[in-house]
C-alpha cells in the first residue's frame, strides 16, 4: 500500500511539473518570437485570399486559425509564424 501511495505521489509531481503542451495536431519549429510575423500580417494575407478569419491564436509554435476559407468551408488551419505558409488545414 505504501508503494502505491509513493507511486501516485511521484506521478502527480511529474504531471504538475510537465509543461503545457499544444492542444492542436501540429507544431512548428518557429524559433524566437522576434522573428515571427504578426497575427495581423497573417489575417491580411488570408483576407486577401478570400478567407473570413474568425480567430487566430498561438498553438504549438504555430499560428492556429479558425476561419471560413475562400470556398466558404469552416476550417482550422495552422501556419508557420515566420513564413506564414500553411502547414495543415482541417475542414470542419
Amino acid at each position: 500500500m505504501k508503494r502505491i501511495a509513493t507511486l501516485i505521489g511521484a506521478t502527480a509531481v511529474l504531471l504538475a511539473a510537465a509543461p503545457a503542451s499544444a492542444t492542436g495536431l501540429y507544431t512548428c519549429e518557429s524559433g524566437p518570437r522576434e522573428g515571427w510575423k504578426s497575427k495581423e500580417a497573417l489575417r491580411e494575407k488570408l483576407t486577401g485570399e478570400g478567407w473570413n478569419v474568425r480567430f487566430i491564436k498561438e498553438d504549438g509554435g504555430c499560428w492556429e486559425v479558425y476561419a471560413l476559407d475562400a470556398k466558404g468551408d469552416r476550417v482550422e488551419a495552422y501556419f508557420h509564424p515566420v513564413t506564414l505558409k500553411n502547414v495543415y488545414t482541417s475542414r470542419r
